[in-house]
């Protein structure tokens, strides 16, 4: 069914509604209105990484770790997935009359922020830092989990629009002011791609204010910038209860019933929350028109037409038994498998159980279930854990011994025990083993939302960089009796983000990045730690220099963040990531822009090492000659490439749409000028990723006539 179809249709049944009718259908919870035949509908629903709060369903990594694949057609796979599951789900459900909180098709993911600073705690339900990264990885994310067929699979949802990532605390009063280069630059790409290129459903707001506006009801973000320059079709929901910080926290209206008013008259469509049960009072006294109520309805039920919630559609078999089936959590693996990023390796991975007599596993998270899920998760069927990963592929004869080695956070493990009373079991598993994994971290009782964790007094950002002090503890005590009796330590980290492992990467013999890797996610690190698969995973987000102070944290200006814009050096570079392969670029030629296609770049690539491995190649452009290209070259090219051990191959890098235009002052996308190197490699053009890699990516000299 096409838009214009699921319009009129809507139109006619908006039609038969009382006024009051209208309204009620314009709260998340919608109401049923029985004698027209409208069930009941809750709009509120999660995806981000497998349908969440809703029961059992496929665990796929957290974002953030999704992102870290630079896998398009794997996220597209994702999305596709997680679209069959809700259906399934929903399909049973409504037949047992359960249309229940979490439970309907408008799946309010991706998250499309950008993730500008490392504290925040909600930058793991991001793609990362880079625009077009974000952007590309998030319009496949919502074509899978929206289809292409007859009608919509599910209804995806661009949040949180825009200028938001923390900090959480204050998120509720917060003015993010962003320079009009920013807001073109960074800010906004990606739900522009989002809603121009992959048509997604719907937009939500933020609950910050932009620029001296409320994100939920801002005219220019909703009316000028959505609707009008991006001609936007769909419907726009709130932040949950964000419409009610007008009144009690913005301070830019005096109550409900005009908070509710500011946000319909300036186009937000739903209302989670409950301040759109005063638009009766804000209608009775003129403050909205019956007009702008039919429009938002018609919006409304124009997404549930294309859904198909009154018809019979190709989705309505879908069985509940595609939940968790083996297809579904074998993707999973893989993009478990795909995220992992090996950060260092001095030839102690991949490991050779059969050569081991002891392995040992310590450390908070390497036995943690909370430690695999990140937030905004769903319920899994089983969780393995690392601990329990290496288990199962141990071979026989293979010795695992085990210590948490400390608490999470907290300075002892047993309230009445001293401090620090895991260490010296620690330091005997590591006395004891040939070699010893380490797995340390946060979960989303450390960072997420504010509200939903324990951190900084509600708030889910963290403080600073730094481990927990028992973990920090647990690093150095691990280390020194490794170096004294000459055995191998491996670090695992599982967290959301950038942490300071400048300690690991002097004093540990390999350093993984495993983020959040799914409910499952602790058989993908032990298939990557024996070698039975490689890492290919990249930094989606810069690991900052320790020593060098961040900038403050409520400043949305680019200066000196991520890495387009990084000042100094950082411990870990975006983009960056080992494999167990070699895999060198050994040809690149610029294919110019023909009719209807975009720019390109043939890569010709070899695998010398005797590994197989996946790898990602990575384009970064910088237009030479333009005074408004970003301090250091900008991602504008990505694939994902197969390359199995000695062997040559040549693939095709799609360029960026935007390649060749800069943003000015004023935040209009102009031409970047005539003269542009591209650098094609495996990592970004920078000084760090050389010393780090040891390998110079290919600079091609371009000269647009």
């Amino acid at each position: 069914m096409d838009r214009s179809e699921a319009k009129w249709r809507a139109q006619q049944l908006v039609a038969r509604m009382t006024v009051s009718e209208k309204m009620t259908q314009l709260r998340y919870d919608s109401p049923a209105i029985e004698r027209l035949g409208v069930p009941a509908y809750n709009w509120w629903n999660e995806a981000l990484h497998g349908v969440a709060r809703a029961g059992t369903a496929t665990s796929f990594p957290q974002a953030i770790g999704m992102g870290a694949t630079f896998d398009e057609a794997l996220m597209k796979r994702v999305g596709d997935v997680i679209a069959t599951e809700g259906r399934a789900k929903y399909n049973a459900y409504a037949a047992m009359g359960d249309r229940d909180i979490y439970k309907g098709l408008t799946f309010w993911s991706p998250n499309v922020n950008i993730f500008r600073d490392p504290r925040w705690g909600r930058g793991q339900e991001t793609y990362g830092e880079d625009p077009y990264l974000t952007g590309t990885l998030g319009c496949a994310f919502v074509r899978g989990l929206q289809g292409d067929g007859e009608y919509m699979k599910a209804a995806a949802c661009a949040k949180h629009f825009a200028v938001h990532s923390g900090p959480e605390a204050i998120r509720h009063s917060f003015d993010a002011r962003a320079t009009k280069k920013d807001m073109a630059e960074t800010y906004l790409p990606a739900f522009r791609r989002l809603v121009e290129e992959a048509g997604v459903e719907a937009v939500m707001g933020s609950y910050n204010r932009v620029n001296g506006e409320p994100a939920c009801g801002s005219r220019t973000l909703l009316e000028d910038i959505l609707r009008g320059t991006w001609k936007f079709q769909g419907h726009v929901v709130s932040d949950c209860w964000a419409i009610r910080d007008f009144h009690e926290h913005h301070h830019v209206t005096d109550d409900a019933e005009h908070s509710a008013a500011m946000a319909i008259n300036n186009g937000c469509d739903l209302n989670c929350g409950d301040t759109y049960q005063y638009l009766p009072r804000a209608y009775a006294d003129g403050l909205i028109s019956e007009e702008r109520i039919t429009e938002a309805a018609v919006r409304l039920f124009t997404t549930r037409f294309l859904l198909g919630l009154f018809d019979d559609t190709e989705f309505d078999d879908i069985p509940y038994t595609a939940v968790e089936c083996p297809e579904h959590l074998a993707l999973a693996l893989r993009a478990a498998e795909e995220s992992t990023v090996l950060l260092k390796n001095d030839g102690v991975l991949p490991l050779d159980l059969r050569r081991i007599q002891t392995l040992g596993v310590v450390g908070p998270n390497a036995d943690s279930r909370a430690a695999l899920i990140g937030n905004y998760h769903g319920t899994s069927s089983e969780y393995i854990t690392v601990l329990e990963g290496l288990r199962r592929l141990a071979p026989e004869g293979l010795r695992i011994l085990y210590s948490e080695g400390c608490a999470i956070n907290a300075d002892r493990v047993e309230h009445l025990a001293a401090e620090n009373d895991r260490l010296s079991e620690a330091m005997i598993v590591t006395s004891e083993s040939d070699v010893t994994v380490v797995v340390v971290g946060l979960n989303e009782s450390l960072e997420g939302e504010e509200g939903d964790t324990g951190n900084s007094a509600a708030s889910g950002d963290k403080a600073d960089l730094s481990l927990p002090g028992s973990q920090e503890a647990l690093l150095h005590a691990v280390a020194e009796t490794a170096k004294e009796e000459g055995k191998k330590t491996i670090l695992c980290l599982m967290a959301g983000s950038d942490m300071d492992l400048s300690f690991a990467q002097e004093h540990f013999d390999a350093v993984l990045m495993l983020w959040y890797p799914g409910a499952r996610g602790g058989l993908a690190a032990a298939r990557i730690l024996t070698g039975q698969v490689s890492p290919s995973g990249k930094l989606n987000v810069t690991f900052y220099d320790p020593d060098r102070p961040l900038p403050p944290f409520t400043d949305y200006s680019m200066e000196d963040r991520t890495y387009r814009y990084l000042g100094g050096r950082p411990q870990y570079p975006f983009g960056y990531g080992l494999t167990y392969g070699d895999v060198q670029i050994v040809g690149a030629e610029f294919c110019p822009p023909a009719e209807g296609k975009f720019a390109s770049v043939r890569v010709t690539y070899e695998n010398r090492g005797k590994a197989d491995t996946k790898d990602v190649v990575e384009v970064y452009i910088d237009p030479v000659d333009s005074p408004y290209r970003t301090p250091n070259p900008r991602l504008c090219g990505f694939l994902k490439i197969d390359a199995p051990a000695g062997m040559r191959k040549t693939c095709e890098v799609r360029l960026d749409a935007d390649t060749f235009f800069v943003v000015n002052d004023d935040g209009e996308r102009v031409g970047g000028g005539m003269s542009y190197h591209l650098f094609v490699g495996t990592s970004m053009p920078d000084e760090r990723s050389r010393v780090l890699t040891g390998k110079v990516p290919v600079m091609l000299d371009i000269q647009l006539s």
